[in-house]
């Protein structure tokens, strides 16, 4: 598995994140490629605990950063190579075959809908949270991104779940 994570996300610095990141990587051999997306003067720094992970990692430099406070799709209009945009497009090219974000959830979406698409005759997408249980894992869609879900949205979301719980 190749990942791309947007380190420039979140509230607590890429240090906390790419932090994280280099322990699941350490935990996890199937793993194959970390992609750090960001500035690269920021992450350089934080990967010196990298030690024999460091092959596989790859730190793409991104020079702009979509904020919280950006709206999703201006941000990304202005922002064309922020970090969150840029690791997408690692996804889109098939560099990559995941990308995470504790950045702009908004932002992920729209850049999700914009550089990959949704499916045919989908018009809003749903964000999936695998959820633990006593009787083992669920997947719950949509999970509360979108507070004006029509019942149209509703199908739609069933048809995202239908073919997640057929393909994965």
């Amino acid at each position: 598995m190749r990942i791309a994570a947007d380190v420039m996300g979140g509230d607590g610095g890429c240090a906390v994140i790419i932090d994280g990141l280099l322990r699941a990587l350490g935990d996890h051999d199937q793993i194959r490629t970390l992609y750090l997306v960001g500035d690269e003067d920021a992450i350089t720094p934080a990967l010196g605990q990298a030690g024999d992970l460091a092959p596989r990692i790859e730190v793409v430099h991104s020079p702009e950063v979509l904020s919280m406070e950006d709206k999703p799709v201006e941000g990304l209009r202005r922002k064309k190579n922020c970090s969150v945009a840029m690791a997408m497009d690692l996804v889109k090219q098939g560099q990559a075959d995941a990308i995470l974000s504790a950045g702009n959830t908004g932002g992920l979406v729209a850049a999700a809908s914009i550089k990959l698409r949704t499916l045919s005759g989908v018009d809003r997408p749903g964000i999936a949270a695998l959820m633990p249980t006593k009787v083992g894992n669920f997947v719950l869609l949509d999970a509360g991104a979108n507070i004006e879900g029509k019942p149209r949205h509703l199908m739609h979301y069933a048809i995202m779940g239908d073919i997640y719980a057929r393909e994965v």
